[in-house]
């Protein structure tokens, strides 16, 4: 079973093969750029695994701040759940694009917060998450904007 800092290093590593970008200082170990992904990132990050009703297995601090559950709270939430079920088709489009293509980038979307607020992830780039393999193993995604609904 993947700990936190597996999943964070298996996000950190598809982003930048994926993407070409790194999304942690380049002068930071392994460990420590995992460490600095959960705690330190002013941006939201997010995974789920690539079962058929993908369940959360990461979030970082900033991802928790912004949806208002505890890491035990969302982890394990079906990731279905983070958006209203009028808006699923265009979330499940979006997912069907990064199995065909590996990423995608500009995407908003509305999703609903622990205590039921709505709110805006814009400019949202979502990837595959896969492991020294090549197997898929989830989905991964960042965004830095939210606007309320």
């Amino acid at each position: 079973m993947r700990t936190k800092a597996d999943w964070a290093s298996e996000i950190l590593s598809s982003h930048e093969r994926l993407l070409g970008v790194a999304l942690a200082p380049a002068n930071l170990s392994p460990e420590a750029a995992a460490r600095w992904l959960d705690e330190g990132a002013d941006f939201c990050v997010l995974a789920h695994d690539a079962s058929t009703d993908p369940r959360f297995v990461y979030a970082n601090a900033a991802t928790l701040r912004c949806f208002g559950y505890s890491a035990d709270e969302f982890i394990g939430l079906p990731s279905r759940l983070s958006a209203e079920a009028p808006n699923r088709e265009e979330r499940d489009a979006l997912l069907q694009r990064v199995s065909r293509d590996g990423f995608a980038t500009g995407y908003r979307g509305l999703r609903i917060a622990k205590d039921g607020t709505r709110f805006w992830i814009e400019d949202v780039t979502v990837w595959n998450l896969v492991d020294a393999d090549g197997i898929r193993i989830g989905q991964a995604a960042t965004y830095r904007q939210i606007t309320g609904a």
